[in-house]
């Protein structure tokens, strides 16, 4: 994984450029979320991955089946660009690296919230703007759950890491016990 967001890096700053430059932040996104949910499609994966598919065949497959988020010379250049790379696949990864620099650019972080329990409305909100005056950038929420943290939560944002969860508050209390 590391080694496909090292390899990934580039081709989103690159994307990150043209849409700053452009100001067309909202179609790269959606565009690359399409793009890599396209080449992320195990029956793309194993089309693209045929011994015997050029890379202009390759190119071609994916403008085709994304033809309408893939409209303009720089879609296409970006494609080709890939392509003849053989860096087709890491379009979910330059996707998930131009959504991180694209907020940090907007002043906004992703903060990934694990609860024992599904987060209200209201519980969403209210971490989003401790986080928000913590962090000083706007925060947005997102939420999952793992029933095996008991209760609490664990907050991702960033380097920052809040483990406010039960089952890390015992882990914490063994380990202080043990020792």
């Amino acid at each position: 994984m590391a080694d496909f967001t090292t390899a990934a890096r580039p081709y989103a700053k690159a994307v990150f450029e043209v849409a700053r430059e452009s100001g067309k932040f909202d179609d790269w996104s959606n565009r690359l979320a399409v793009l890599g949910a396209i080449v992320g499609h195990p029956e793309m994966e194993e089309r693209l991955e045929a011994p015997n598919l050029t890379q202009e065949d390759a190119a071609k497959l994916v403008e085709t089946v994304a033809s309408d988020v893939v409209n303009d010379n720089d879609s296409r250049n970006f494609i080709k660009l890939l392509a003849e790379n053989n860096r087709m696949k890491l379009l979910g990864d330059i996707s998930g690296l131009f959504e991180e620099l694209r907020s940090e650019a907007e002043g906004e972080i992703e903060a990934h919230v694990v609860s024992a329990f599904e987060l209200t409305d209201e519980q969403s909100e209210t971490m989003a703007q401790a986080l928000s005056k913590k962090l000083d950038r706007k925060v947005r929420i997102v939420s999952s759950v793992d029933n095996s943290l008991i209760g609490g939560a664990i907050i991702r944002a960033g380097d920052l890491v809040i483990d406010g969860s039960v089952k890390g508050r015992l882990e914490k209390m063994t380990t202080a016990v043990g020792t």
